[in-house]
């Protein structure tokens, strides 16, 4: 991840952790990261303006580490093309409290676990992402090199998705007839 550039990624829905880390083997892949829970939490405005300028505040612990992010809006393409600027924090509640004095509040909670691969050379990676609602694999980098990875991998353009876990687990909910809430583990998820 970035710690303040522009950052380019996609998503593609994958049916088998098992399978989808054989594929990254197979094409060149090493674990970077093992396998961490994340807790995220985004903040906005009362009014969401945020989220109505298409931008993102968010508060992540994985493991120890607790990062916060600014995302800016994306720019139209096939890839999600945005501004991100990130730093650690040392003390989650602390920092949320102070983004509370400023106006900001939490408004959406999404967990997950996370995998992180690295090509031995290469500028992007692979994060394999266990979800409620699913199974992703995001592959970050240059946009030349997300296009070359995924063909590699098999999948085409039209696998790419570029929305974010919110807009997912809303169209995941409205799927299933359920009335949205946090996007929250509940039980245990395949390995």
């Amino acid at each position: 991840m970035s710690q303040g550039s522009q950052e380019n990624e996609i998503k593609l829905a994958v049916a088998d952790a098992a399978a989808v880390r054989g594929l990254l083997r197979r094409v060149g892949f090493r674990l970077a990261r093992r396998r961490v829970f994340e807790a995220n939490t985004v903040f906005d405005t009362p009014g969401l303006t945020l989220r109505r300028g298409s931008r993102l505040l968010r508060l992540r612990q994985a493991g120890r580490v607790i990062t916060l992010t600014f995302k800016g809006r994306p720019l139209p393409g096939p890839h999600k093309n945005r501004e991100e600027l990130e730093t650690t924090l040392s003390d989650a509640a602390r920092f949320a409290a102070i983004l509370a004095r400023l106006g900001f509040h939490p408004v959406f909670r999404y967990e997950k676990y996370r995998t992180e691969f690295r090509m031995e050379r290469g500028p992007g990676m692979a994060m394999l992402d266990e979800t409620p609602i699913g199974l992703y694999l995001e592959l970050e980098g240059p946009p030349a090199w997300i296009d070359r990875t995924a063909r590699r991998m098999g999948f085409s353009r039209s696998d790419y998705i570029t929305a974010s876990y919110a807009s997912l687990y809303l169209d995941w909910c409205k799927q299933q007839g359920l009335k949205p809430g946090d996007m929250v583990l509940k039980g245990p998820i395949v390995k």
